[in-house]
C-alpha cells in the first residue's frame, strides 16, 4: 500500500488523538502532591504534556482530546493558555475531556474506561482512526507512519513499543511478536520480563501509544465494560484479550524521532519520568553537548505557553569570587544570577540565585529564590521554593533526609511545604 506523504496525511486527518492525563503518578511523590504528572514541568520550560501535544500537532493530527482527572487544575490551566490557537473553523482542536460520568456514575475507573465514559464524543467527531496516548512520557515521535503501518497491515489494533533493559521491563507492559511483528504475548507488569531473545538483556515493552480501528475501539470497550471481573484497562484487559483474536501488531519506534516498524532497529528517545531519579537523570540529559532530545530541533518543534520574561541576566564579576555565572547549565528567561555560580544545572524560568551560593547538578522549577551563600548539589527545588540564606543541601544525605526527601539515587527533593512555606492550602 502507498505510503506516500498524502496517503499518511490523509490517514491522519481521519485521526482523532486521545491523551490519557488524568494519572497521578505517585511514584514522583512530592511532585504530584498537587498536580498531575502530565502537568509536571520539564526541560525549563515546558509541561510534560507538551510533549505529546506537539507531536500530534507536528503530526498533522489536529483533534485532540485530553482527559483529565487527578488535580488537573494546573494541567487544565496551561491547555487553556497554551493550546487554544487551533483553528475551531478547520475542524482543529484541543479539547478537554475532564471525567464527567457521562455513562457510568463513577470516576475514570481505568484507562479503557476513561475512553468508554467518552464513547458518545467519540463517535460525535467521526473518526475512522483513533491515537490513544499516554500524557505522561518525553518522546518526538511523527504518529503519521505508525498509522500508515496499522493501516498496511490490516491491524485491528496497533501497540507503539521500545526496548528497554529487563531491570526496567516491570514497570511496563512486555510484549512478544512474530516474525510479521504481530503481538503473541503480552503481560502488563510482570513480575519477570520476557526477553526480546532468549537470554537477553532487553524486552519490548509498550509505550503506551495505541492506534485502532475506530469501529474496533468502540466494540471492545462496550465489551469490556460489561465484564465485572475486568479492571478496564488497556495493558491488562483490552490488549490481552484481544490477541487470539483480532490483529494486534507491534510497531517498533526506532530512529530520529520517527518509527520505521522494523522490530530490529534501535530505538530512539523515549522516557518514562515515573520515578524522582529518572525525572532528575532525564533533565540532566539536556544539559550534554548533544543530547539525545534534541529541544533545538526547528523541525519538530516542543510548543507550550510561554510566559513573558526579559532575558535571563548575569551579573557582578569582582575579585573575592562574586561572579553570576552559570557553566554547562541551561538558564530560562527571567532568571537572574547575581553573584553566584551555577554548574551543570537546568533553571526554569524566572529564578532568582543571590550572590556566593553554589547550585550544582540540580533542577530548579520557575520562580524560585535561593538565598546568599547556598549551597545546593544533586537537587530538585520545586516551584515557587524561597530558600533561606546559608541553606546547605545535597552534601549531607543523613541531615538532608530530616527536612527533606532524599531518593533512592541520593536526589535531594525540596517543596514549599517542607520550608514551611504554604503555596496550597488544603483546608
Amino acid at each position: 500500500m502507498d505510503q506516500a506523504p498524502r496517503f499518511v496525511s490523509q490517514l491522519t486527518r481521519s485521526t482523532l488523538a486521545l491523551i490519557l492525563a488524568g494519572g497521578r503518578g505517585s511514584r514522583l511523590k512530592h511532585l504530584t502532591l498537587w498536580r498531575a504528572k502530565p502537568a509536571v514541568p520539564f526541560g525549563g520550560k515546558f509541561r510534560v504534556i507538551d510533549f505529546p501535544l506537539s507531536n500530534c500537532v507536528n503530526s498533522g493530527i489536529r483533534r485532540i482530546g485530553v482527559l483529565t482527572q487527578y488535580k488537573a487544575h494546573s494541567l487544565i490551566h496551561h491547555i487553556q493558555k497554551g493550546w487554544g490557537s487551533l483553528r475551531g473553523e478547520f475542524g482543529e482542536f484541543v479539547e478537554l475531556l475532564p471525567a464527567q460520568q457521562r455513562i457510568e456514575s463513577s470516576w475514570y475507573a481505568g484507562t479503557a474506561d476513561a475512553v468508554y465514559q467518552n464513547l458518545d464524543i467519540l463517535r460525535n467527531h467521526g473518526p475512522e482512526y483513533v491515537l490513544i496516548l499516554a500524557g505522561d512520557h518525553v518522546y518526538k515521535m511523527d504518529y503519521g507512519p505508525m498509522i500508515a503501518f496499522h493501516v498496511k497491515k490490516g491491524a485491528d489494533l496497533t501497540v507503539g513499543c521500545v526496548k528497554v533493559p529487563i531491570a526496567r521491563a516491570t514497570e511496563f507492559g512486555v510484549m512478544a511478536t512474530d516474525s510479521e511483528a504481530r503481538v503473541v504475548r503480552f503481560s502488563e507488569k510482570p513480575e519477570h520480563p520476557e526477553p526480546t531473545t532468549p537470554g537477553g538483556d532487553t524486552a519490548l515493552a509498550s509505550m503506551g501509544i495505541y492506534v485502532f480501528s475506530a469501529r474496533f475501539l468502540y466494540e471492545r470497550l462496550i465489551e469490556d465494560a460489561d465484564r465485572r471481573e475486568s479492571r478496564h484497562d488497556f495493558g491488562h484487559d483490552i490488549i490481552p484479550g484481544a490477541m487470539d483474536r483480532y490483529r494486534v501488531m507491534a510497531y517498533a519506534f526506532a530512529n530520529n524521532e520517527t518509527g520505521s516498524g522494523n522490530l530490529g532497529n534501535q530505538a530512539a528517545y523515549w522516557r518514562d519520568i515515573g520515578t524522582l531519579d529518572a525525572y532528575w537523570e532525564a533533565n540532566m540529559e539536556l544539559i550534554s553537548v548533544t543530547p539525545e532530545l534534541n529541544l533545538y530541533d526547528t523541525s519538530w518543534p516542543i510548543w507550550t505557553f510561554q510566559e513573558q520574561h526579559p532575558p535571563a541576566k548575569f551579573i557582578f564579576d569582582e575579585e573575592d569570587g562574586r561572579r553570576g555565572m552559570a557553566l554547562d547549565s541551561m538558564v530560562s528567561g527571567g532568571c537572574v544570577i547575581s553573584g553566584a555560580t551555577v554548574r551543570h544545572s537546568l533553571l526554569f524560568s524566572a529564578v532568582t540565585v543571590h550572590s556566593y551560593a553554589d547550585v550544582i547538578d540540580s533542577v530548579v522549577m520557575g520562580k524560585v529564590d535561593i538565598g546568599r551563600h547556598c549551597r545546593i548539589r544533586r537537587a530538585i527545588i520545586d516551584k515557587g521554593c524561597k530558600i533561606p540564606a546559608g541553606t546547605v543541601a545535597g552534601w549531607d544525605l543523613e541531615e538532608d533526609r530530616k527536612r527533606y526527601h532524599v531518593t533512592p539515587g541520593g536526589i535531594v527533593v525540596v517543596t514549599p511545604e517542607m520550608l514551611g512555606q504554604e503555596l496550597h492550602h488544603a483546608r
